[in-house]
């Protein structure tokens, strides 16, 4: 893929300086510039790397003039930052952009695809599944019998999806991410052992939702397990049981969520966060990394800590709990002149 600077000004509704056939093929940051590059300059912070740039072209604001010549061709925009952004999208699209079919891969005779899907080597596809238009689907995917996915999914290598599951639009599944395992359910017997209970419900991924990578979300007991619209999980998270996660929640990774637990709406949830179970979790709330969640929290609360309390006492207290070496030997100290006045 190449396009030439006077292409992607087109594009963007920039203007040129410098040379309007200079080409580019890849980006790549402003100090890691590279030839056939083409990078992007929006915090003044980093204007020195625009000087010395291997870059080929730096998309820049209309507002930016420069303090000494520049080698390399420059495009001027509204909002360099929006605009690379879209570039980026596009980029992105064109490099996932898979058509057809593996005659490698095995889908069932009972299953519909509609439009023209990617399926890449060894994927398999089992029974009764129904799976909406632009589905990309790489190879060495998943996906179990009955499974019902919507319009313009993309799994990638290597994600599985149990059977039953139900996911829609415009969802991705990262490498790894496991779909609708058996929920961590066993029943203590007499002699010590444990019989495992049966998980027969599924999971419902609504739209927009994105998994990433080796993240678990565990099928039902009975019911299922909820992952509203809009959340996006990062990686190397776990999702237990018929926990309802609800709509635009970011969790950051090693975040784990027990059984049961509701996690209300636009919650920012910190990397390594631990929920026991069957709690519920208000909308708007912030929970800052490694916190201990073991009750409830209202909306719109900020908390830290584990077990976890509120933010703001917590840093205060955290303050303290910094200095109490130097408390515990000022203590000691009126300990000792006391003493000496006792005398």
């Amino acid at each position: 893929m190449e396009f030439t600077a006077g292409q992607i000004a087109q594009m963007l509704g920039g203007e040129v300086v410098g040379n309007e056939n200079a080409v580019i093929n890849t980006l790549c940051k402003i100090e890691e510039g590279i030839e056939k590059g083409m990078s992007f300059l929006s915090n003044p912070k980093y204007e020195h790397y625009i000087y010395d740039t291997k870059a080929s072209v730096v998309i820049v604001n209309k507002s930016f003039e420069p303090e000494k010549d520049i080698k390399t061709t420059i495009i001027k925009v509204d909002d360099a930052y929006a605009c690379f952004a879209k570039v980026l999208d596009i980029y992105n699209e064109y490099m996932l952009n898979k058509e057809g079919v593996s005659s490698l891969s095995f889908i069932s005779k009972t299953s519909t695809i509609e439009g023209e899907p990617y399926i890449g080597e060894f994927a398999y596809i089992g029974e009764n599944v129904k799976i909406g238009k632009g589905a990309k689907i790489y190879p060495h995917v998943y996906i179990g019998d009955n499974v019902q996915i919507g319009d313009n999914v993309t799994f990638f290598s290597g994600a599985k999806v149990y059977h039953s599951c139900v996911i829609g639009n415009n969802c991705s599944i990262n490498s790894g991410a496991v779909i609708g395992a058996d929920g961590f359910g066993f029943a203590p017997l007499e002699d010590g052992s444990f019989k495992k209970i049966a998980q027969i419900g599924n999971v419902i991924l609504e739209d927009n939702v994105d998994i990433g990578a080796n993240t678990t979300i565990d099928r039902a007991t009975m019911g299922s397990t909820i992952i509203r619209k809009g959340v996006k999980l990062d990686n190397l998270i776990q999702i237990a049981h018929n926990v309802i996660i609800d709509e635009n929640t970011v969790m950051a990774a090693q975040a784990g969520v027990s059984g049961t637990t509701k996690i209300g709406k636009n919650c920012f949830i910190g990397g390594q966060v631990g929920f026991a179970g069957h709690i519920t979790i208000g909308n708007n709330v912030r929970i800052g990394a490694q916190s201990g969640i073991m009750s409830n929290i209202e909306d719109n609360s900020s908390v830290l800590g584990s077990p976890s309390w509120g933010a703001r006492p917590y840093m205060k207290s955290y303050s303290y709990f910094r200095k109490l070496p130097d408390l515990a030997d000022k203590i000691n100290e009126l300990e000792k002149r006391i003493k000496e006045l006792e005398k």
